[in-house]
């Protein structure tokens, strides 16, 4: 299956369950945390892979999701479930894309404008074009934040139903290699000292 690297979103139109990508989930290594939520409808909602449950804001706007890593890690894609047909005005309309070493220093990455979505929309997290010209440049931070900057019919609280974040292919693999150690858990053992 080939994706397109140029930067637009790929787009999962009606797809509820999340979509086997060839860039590594990350999401599990983060802290995430979220500027409102109503009770019962927190960051959790995020990434319990239940379409049917989401994050639900309860505050003044603009919302956002936190991601923060015990390190600094290789940022590729986001992958974001968004139902307009559900969610009517709670549905993003505009995200912007922040990433730094610390909540205090984040720079603006991307933004992304989304007509109506309804599935899961995957778009890179640059707009900054690699060093091959073939794709986009990874962003490597410590903190990934995602503000909802506008939704749909100007709604005020916003629902996002599934979020993960993705880190690069990793094309330096060896596949002659008998032991290959795929898994993060087993990395930490693929080098003696």
């Amino acid at each position: 299956m080939d994706f397109p690297d140029d930067g637009t979103p790929i787009v999962h139109s009606g797809v509820k369950q999340a979509p086997t990508l060839p860039w590594p989930d990350i999401s599990s290594y983060a802290k995430w945390s979220v500027s409102s939520y109503k009770f019962g409808f927190g960051a959790e909602c995020l990434r319990d892979g239940d379409p049917d449950t989401f994050w639900h804001s309860d505050g003044p706007q603009p919302h956002f999701i936190t991601a923060e890593f015990p390190r600094k890690m290789a940022i590729q894609k986001i992958s974001i479930y968004l139902s307009y047909p559900q969610d009517d005005s709670y549905t993003p309309s505009t995200l912007a894309i922040r990433a730094g070493t610390g909540p205090n220093d984040l720079q603006d990455t991307r933004v992304v404008t989304l007509d109506k979505p309804d599935g899961w929309i995957t778009f890179d997290v640059s707009s900054e074009p690699n060093d091959d010209g073939d794709g986009l440049s990874p962003v490597y931070a410590f903190v990934l934040q995602i503000i909802i900057a506008a939704n749909h019919m100007s709604g005020k609280d916003t629902h996002v139903r599934g979020l993960r974040i993705l880190g690069p292919i990793d094309e330096n693999t060896n596949d002659d290699d008998p032991f290959l150690f795929k898994t993060p858990t087993f990395r930490l053992y693929e080098q003696l000292r």
